[in-house]
């Protein structure tokens, strides 16, 4: 009997190692996925993960555990799936700040580029500025003067350092050559309940966070910080309008993976994804929460995602910010 040659069984072994990941990519998911929350319970993140987690559970068969880690502007999170293995098990939900912590002075440990797989874009928010309503301004102008005039005297919250609210404040601060006072904290939600407590001023915060206080009249609603009016608010104006020019801060989220996950399993979440965006219900429960759904291929997102840190090296360039951490 002709023994196998020792070339014909190293051939054997590449081949069976290449087949056993083809073998679970096609069996992908088979076990829960945990889907990690950068922040604290209560903020758009937490909020977008928990409407569309069981929707995605019903495409893949799969549950999907929302895993909350909060600290360091997003980061804490976000490093952990970096380093996680590139399964498809472990994906974060991301928002705008990933774009922006690498140029704010603060310690970033991962790439966003390098260090993760573009599953999809899932929607934006508006961000808008409310405040305590014992504070005398009552208007966005009003608030715009008032700033100017007393530098250093108003302080605003935001759910951490590097957050897109973080950096609304300061921007808005260079804009309208004024000071303004950061107070951090470990989420949306206590950065709110100290707002309503008149701890802090006022917050950059986001409809989806905030609208339900201002509504029942324990905040109050100043202006929207984007381009545009939102439907969902119509008689808030921008700060544009305001007499601000050029103040835009948009805040966006997306899914993310480990670098080095399957093309094959980022493609199954990203069709789990677009087709959980688009049930109507969900779209419904989108519009509740002051989301506006925004959907996209992978390749997309890697596109979008470069152009944002572009602009944002930029803007935090010129204006000089900088995050202590």
């Amino acid at each position: 009997m002709k023994c196998p040659s020792i070339v014909t069984l190293a051939t054997l072994a590449c081949l069976t190692s290449m087949s056993m990941p083809a073998a679970a990519q096609a069996s992908y998911p088979s076990k829960p996925i945990t889907l990690v929350v950068p922040f604290a319970p209560g903020g758009g993140n937490d909020i977008l993960a928990r409407l569309i987690a069981p929707k995605m559970s019903q495409q893949l068969g799969q549950p999907i555990v929302i895993e909350n880690k909060p600290g360091a502007g997003g980061n804490l999170g976000a490093d952990y799936v970096a380093h996680a293995a590139p399964d498809g098990y472990t994906v974060v939900i991301a928002s705008s700040q990933i774009t922006m912590n690498p140029y704010l002075g603060m310690k970033v440990p991962f790439n966003i580029e390098r260090d993760f797989e573009a599953v999809g874009k899932i929607g934006s928010v508006p961000l808008m500025l409310v405040s305590n309503p014992e504070q005398p301004y009552r208007t966005l102008k009003e608030f715009i003067d008032y700033t100017r005039a007393n530098p250093g005297k108003v302080s605003y919250s935001s759910p951490g350092p590097g957050t897109p609210q973080h950096l609304a404040g300061e921007v808005f601060a260079r804009l309208n050559k004024t000071e303004l006072l950061h107070v951090p904290y470990r989420g949306t939600g206590p950065s709110i309940a100290d707002l309503m407590g008149n701890q802090v001023q006022v917050s950059f915060a986001t409809y989806a966070s905030a609208s339900q206080y201002v509504k029942t009249g324990k905040l109050r609603a100043l202006g929207i910080a984007g381009q545009h009016r939102t439907s969902l608010m119509p008689d808030l104006p921008t700060f544009t309008e305001a007499g601000l020019k050029g103040y835009d801060v948009e805040l966006w989220y997306c899914m993310l993976a480990p670098a080095k996950t399957p093309r094959a399993v980022v493609e199954k979440l990203n069709a789990a994804l677009l087709n959980a965006l688009k049930a109507p219900d969900l779209a419904e429960q989108f519009r509740n929460q002051g989301f506006e759904v925004k959907g996209s291929s992978p390749d997309e997102l890697k596109t979008y995602i470069r152009g944002e840190l572009q602009r944002w090296q930029r803007v935090i360039t010129e204006n000089n910010i900088r995050v202590a951490m």
